[in-house]
């Protein structure tokens, strides 16, 4: 949950498992003057997370690593002034594809500010951040749509009030979250290197409590000689002493990209009805000449496809004709025959067709004038 820089690295580890029992939140919800909720001795959660390295760049090509963790925190007592004393715990399993394995964790305890949503004396674990460091995973319940607030060192804004949001480690459970998001840069310096990193962060939190439901982080790394990476962190809660009130799926969106132009429909049946009138008046004029030629009964095309050869010479065709000559001189010899023409003139007398040097009709015997 730690979106510093950390002390993992390419070697770097990846948490496990923490079990820590949750004492049942008394009495009933406590609010703030300002209206907001205000956390109860026994309130807690555990949450899974799981910090994704991969689509590297540069060095990092093909480079990719996992980190899985459970954790819980409980609040363990309030003060009067607002400021509550909380215990945190969590383990880690830490995997790369270079063959690093290894197990770790920790826990202790800190206080923080159910007034101005801050820790006040030591944090869950969390470094790297310049003071004021503003809570995770405890947001001001009562902000509206468009709200402003701080988690750690990033600022955000309420996106919705009432969202449905799938728990990430629990497949096919919706519940009602208020969402927010925010984005930010800062320059990392650490065993994984100098980069300029770049994320978005989005986080959901109980209506009713203000607490933590999950969160997506995303992270891009880049320098000037083209190494890089991207760090996922996905946060989900697997259990809590607060209700969580179960909601349908969101609808899904649409499959398109919505209704086409009535415009583009007016053309496209224009379109439509010109090429069926082409169509009709092509098809009468082949059938004034007569039937199209049957296709081929294998139904293959053969000249002319890719990678088919000129079609068999069909039987009693003839022998195939012989070589082109293109070099002058190299023709053979051709016999000359010349077809001599007679002309033919009808008979006076009878009109039949007869050779010019007739002397007498064949037909009637008359002579030739």
């Amino acid at each position: 949950m730690n979106r510093a820089p950390v002390a993992l690295g390419i070697g770097a580890i990846v948490a496990l498992i923490v079990v820590l029992p949750l004492g049942a939140a008394a009495g009933g919800a406590a609010s703030s003057p300002e209206g907001h909720y205000l956390p109860r001795t026994g309130d807690g959660f555990h949450y899974a997370e799981t910090v994704v390295v991969n689509d590297g760049t540069g060095n990092y090509t093909g480079y990719t690593e996992t980190t899985f963790t459970n954790g819980s925190i409980a609040v363990t007592g309030t003060a009067p002034n607002g400021t509550d004393a909380a215990s945190f715990a969590y383990a880690y399993h830490y995997v790369n594809n270079q063959g690093a394995d290894s197990n770790g964790g920790d826990q202790g305890t800190f206080t923080f500010s159910a007034v101005d949503f801050q820790y006040v004396n030591g944090t869950d674990n969390q470094t790297g951040y310049s003071a004021p460091i503003y809570l995770w995973f405890y947001l001001n319940n009562s902000l509206g749509a468009n709200g402003r607030a701080v988690l750690l060192n990033t600022p955000v804004t309420v996106q919705s009030t009432n969202t449905s949001y799938g728990l990430p480690f629990q497949p096919g459970r919706y519940v009602a979250a208020i969402s927010v998001s925010g984005s930010g840069s800062y320059q990392r310096n650490d065993v994984y290197g100098v980069f300029t990193a770049t994320y978005t962060w989005q986080a959901y939190f109980d209506p009713g409590t203000g607490f933590i439901v999950g969160y997506l982080y995303t992270e891009h790394d880049s320098d000037s000689a083209g190494n890089g990476f991207t760090w996922t962190d996905t946060l989900g809660v697997t259990s809590t002493t607060y209700p969580l009130t179960n909601v349908p799926a969101p609808p899904s969106p649409p499959a398109s990209g919505g209704s086409l132009p009535v415009g583009l429909i007016v053309g496209v049946i224009v379109l439509v009805v010109v090429v069926v009138v082409v169509v009709a008046i092509v098809a009468a004029r082949r059938s004034a000449k007569g039937k199209l030629p049957a296709h081929s009964p294998t139904g293959r095309v053969a000249y002319g496809s890719v990678g088919a050869g000129p079609p068999p010479v069909p039987p009693g065709a003839g022998p195939a004709p012989g070589p082109v000559h293109l070099v002058p001189g190299d023709q053979p010899m051709v016999q000359q025959v010349v077809v001599r023409e007679t002309v033919k003139v009808p008979c006076a007398y009878c009109g039949t067709l007869m050779d010019s040097t007739a002397k007498v009709c064949p037909q009637c015997g008359a002579p030739r004038n």
